[in-house]
């Protein structure tokens, strides 16, 4: 890899330029496909609904196989959604929203079950915490992924270290998976070292069973004929072309892909946010004055260096975390255009425009706060309970 190519692994994320990591150069070297125009018109004829923010603004903006499951919706067959979440903090970060923001206007607009894996087991493995914090954290996780507001008949969530176990199909899966990738392969793949725990070794084959329906007997019976939609950062997708090289040899079919842009932090797009690095971040535990200071203090600004330079000039949107935040969260085209206009031409000052995403998060982190307050501990048990949801697969 050259110096000046960006780092994009599970594990990190880094980028030497103000703008971020270059996407097409991703997509070229991870053998992926673009999601063009052509495909967005595609889910919007099919559904007969708008196409979300996300995917209008190439937020998601690559795929592997999408056509065949879009192929499959409009042949009346169906699919299944897969989703994750590596709990590492009990306070999730506007970034960890986006995967699942995006996962629920799948599942209502193709009308799909979902599973969602809390990879509580990986984050024991990799980070300096008890399996008991990171199960706890697991749950923790799982009250906010449901205060966004998942329909409870569609979703199934579970956590690894709570799921396996009870589970002979998933166990199985990972055993196949296991015994189709060497040690050798999984280092290249993974970036393994001889100092690395066993567990992290394997803990691929846990990530790659939930891609294949026959993972869950009490949701698809033995079928192994129903194809997965992934959607996730693109960091994640080593994972999945494992899995996709295994699929075959198991006579499973090919999970397909949808991959995200990675949500910056604060300080510039150079790297993602993270959960340990509180002011890289606006948690969803956030005050609204300490979402309003983060933003004003720590949001890296495209602006000039004075009013009048920024007057004569104009911001620049491309490096500016404000407005790559209304990106991701301002749902108006018409008044995101607005602001692109007004910045890039000097008519905004960087004031306003962290004053407009200040009530932007504000509302959104409130109206979270105040969702997940209703998640009880029983509401967690339903969501994670192994159980038939409201899809008939021939049970």
């Amino acid at each position: 890899m050259n110096n000046d190519e960006d780092v994009v692994d599970p594990w990190n994320v880094t980028s030497t330029s103000m703008t971020g990591v270059d996407y097409s150069k991703l997509i070229k070297r991870f053998g992926s496909s673009a999601i063009d125009q052509a495909l967005v018109d595609r889910v919007k004829a099919l559904t007969g609904k708008e196409a979300h923010p996300m995917l209008k603004r190439g937020i998601f903006f690559s795929h592997r196989d999408l056509t065949m499951i879009l192929d499959a919706y409009e042949a009346k067959k169906p699919f299944y959604l897969y989703t994750g979440r590596g709990p590492s903090s009990e306070a999730m970060h506007l970034g960890h929203l986006i995967p699942f923001i995006f996962t629920k206007y799948l599942q209502e607009t193709f009308d799909v079950p979902l599973v969602i894996q809390l990879t509580d087991d990986e984050k024991f493995l990799w980070k300096d915490l008890t399996l008991e914090q990171c199960n706890k954290m697991a749950y923790e996780n799982a009250k906010d992924i449901i205060a966004m507001g998942f329909d409870v008949k569609k979703t199934f969530i579970f956590s690894d270290i709570d799921y396996i176990g009870s589970s002979s199909a998933f166990y199985r899966n990972m055993c196949r998976i296991q015994k189709c990738v060497t040690y050798n392969q999984v280092k290249g793949i993974f970036g393994f070292t001889d100092s690395d725990c066993i567990g992290k070794i394997s803990f691929p084959a846990i990530q790659a069973a939930p891609a294949f329906s026959n993972s869950f007997p009490h949701i698809f019976g033995t079928r192994k004929d129903i194809p997965c939609l992934i959607p996730c950062a693109i960091d994640q997708d080593p994972y999945f072309r494992m899995t996709r090289d295994v699929a075959p040899r198991l006579g499973c079919l090919k999970p397909a892909l949808m991959h995200s842009m990675f949500f910056p932090a604060l300080q510039g797009a150079q790297t993602k946010m993270s959960a340990s690095a509180p002011n890289s971040s606006v948690f969803l535990t956030d005050t609204p004055k300490q979402i309003k200071t983060k933003i004003n203090k720590y949001a890296f600004s495209g602006g000039r260096a004075t009013v009048e330079e920024h007057r004569a000039l104009g911001g620049n949107f491309d490096i500016d975390i404000s407005c790559q935040y209304l990106k991701f969260f301002l749902d108006d085209d018409k008044r995101l255009e607005e602001i692109k206009q007004q910045y890039t031409s000097g008519e905004m000052l960087t004031g306003d425009l962290k004053k407009e995403l200040i009530t932007i998060l504000q509302k959104l982190v409130g109206e979270h706060q105040e969702r997940r307050k209703l998640v009880t501990d029983e509401v967690v048990a339903q969501f994670m309970e192994p159980r038939k949801l409201m899809f008939d697969y021939g049970l």
